[in-house]
């Protein structure tokens, strides 16, 4: 046998034994498997309230300087199954040129310490805000842009608070006479978690 006769001979026995080789390894490998199914998900819910969701929480007709309407209740509750924050701002649109809206003093309190069980009753919360109808840009408590607000009230899931609002035309106010306006309040919530 020649001198490559020989190479060739010996090339193709290696590589035999190679591949008998990894045929072996290959059959050789033990393996197992476990499964964990059933990985469900569910979103939760923001959901906000009021006990006044169709009728005003506040209104008096024929004002005079020095009246006053309120302080009456208005319960806000978390209908969700998350914590959340909320803020109230306000729009208020005069039925004419007068102005009553800048004439009125709007003043928001948590409820009553002296009396909590008459809620509102002697006015005497924590002051959330007092300032016009619609103050600037309609911010009355809190701030409903996303993630904490100063001022921002939070409720745990299924929890409420009680409001009290009242609204003052002061003593002071010369005018406007036989003017007209009207106020709408809005509670924006976001959820707390994941959201500073």
């Amino acid at each position: 046998m020649s001198g490559l006769h020989k190479k060739i001979a010996l090339t193709a026995a290696v590589s035999a034994l190679f591949a008998a080789g990894l045929a072996q390894g290959a059959l050789a490998v033990l393996t197992s498997q476990a499964t964990v199914g059933s990985n469900a998900f569910t979103t939760g819910s923001i959901s906000i309230s009021t006990d006044h969701p169709s009728t005003a929480v506040v209104t008096l007709t024929g004002m005079l300087p020095g009246d006053s309407v309120g302080a009456n209740p208005l319960v806000v509750t978390n209908d969700g199954a998350s914590q959340l924050r909320y803020a109230i701002s306000s729009v208020a649109t005069n039925a004419d040129s007068k102005g009553l809206k800048d004439a009125l003093t709007l003043t928001i309190k948590t409820i009553d310490v002296t009396t909590p069980a008459t809620p509102c009753d002697n006015f005497d919360g924590a002051q959330l805000y007092t300032g016009d109808l619609d103050s600037t840009a309609g911010k009355l408590v809190g701030d409903n842009a996303q993630g904490a607000q100063a001022g921002d009230r939070v409720l745990n899931a299924s929890a409420s608070e009680t409001l009290c609002f009242k609204v003052l035309l002061p003593a002071a106010a010369s005018g406007p006479t036989l003017a007209a306006t009207t106020a709408t309040f809005t509670f924006d919530a976001e959820q707390t978690s994941s959201n500073p």
